[in-house]
């Protein structure tokens, strides 16, 4: 009896999906580009290519989707991808920065932020197909690679600014990076933002208010984007507090 030989793999089973792959590989270059710019001392631009990365990041999957051609090689990229712009990254940059004025204190919470990075990227592939789609469990690794990242590009655009509480920006980066890290990692749900229709009408004024946001953003882009994470941030908080405080309702009892 002749035993069945595997068949080599040929061209086509060992191809992949050109189009959202591109836009992971970018991503990667970015958390790649954001630690030599680190490296050279060149914070603002290592800020910079974290967010770079986060846009790459949220263009991958929906052009996927849009073209049809996910695929588990195109998940899993996307993953490795994450860990390193989202985790590696802002951790080297947080601790070339200011953490490695602490001392060995500061390398341990650079590592934490790293290591909370690693076990949420893991916690959401394992919990991928259980959890409730509109919350995130624990801080997205975006997120807090956007605090940690937000954090040295407002420093360094509002250098003279800060002039006077330069001194506080060592704590301040020791507090935001191990805030992120273990944020990560809690239980405290994140709205996901995927219950937002795009197609729902809105009122008029609506359109006034988002070209004011637009205008402020474009002015100063820096501070608009730490501002709006260190709030997101702090809303699984602010809901977890309030689902706590929630009077529970009475049901009344059925005649």
């Amino acid at each position: 009896m002749h035993l069945p030989t595997k068949r080599p793999l040929n061209l086509r089973r060992q191809s992949i999906y050109l189009l959202p792959n591109l836009f992971t590989l970018g991503a990667l270059f970015g958390g790649f580009y954001a630690i030599v710019s680190a490296m050279n001392g060149k914070f603002e631009h290592a800020a910079v290519a974290i967010f770079v990365s986060m846009i790459l990041d949220s263009l991958d999957g929906r052009v996927a989707r849009m073209t049809h051609t996910q695929s588990e090689f195109g998940a899993q990229f996307d993953s490795l991808s994450d860990m390193v712009s989202f985790g590696v990254a802002p951790a080297l940059v947080a601790y070339e920065w200011q953490l490695h004025t602490f001392g060995k204190p500061g390398w341990m919470v650079a590592f934490i932020y790293c290591a909370c990075a690693a076990l949420r990227l893991a916690r959401f592939n394992a919990n991928i197909a259980v959890v409730d789609k509109r919350w995130f469990q624990g801080l997205p690794s975006p997120a807090a690679a956007a605090l940690v990242a937000g954090l040295v590009w407002i420093s360094r655009a509002f250098t003279e600014d800060l002039s006077p509480v330069s001194h506080l920006l060592p704590y301040a980066a020791f507090a935001i990076t191990l805030f992120a890290g273990l944020t990560m990692v809690s239980n405290v749900r994140f709205w996901s933002f995927k219950e937002f229709n795009a197609r729902k009408t809105v009122p008029f004024m609506a359109m006034v208010v988002a070209v004011l946001l637009l205008l402020v953003g474009v002015s100063k882009p820096e501070l608009v984007f730490f501002l709006f994470f260190l709030g997101y941030a702090v809303s699984g908080y602010v809901y977890w507090a309030w689902r706590k405080i929630k009077p529970l309702k009475t049901v009344s009892p059925t005649e």
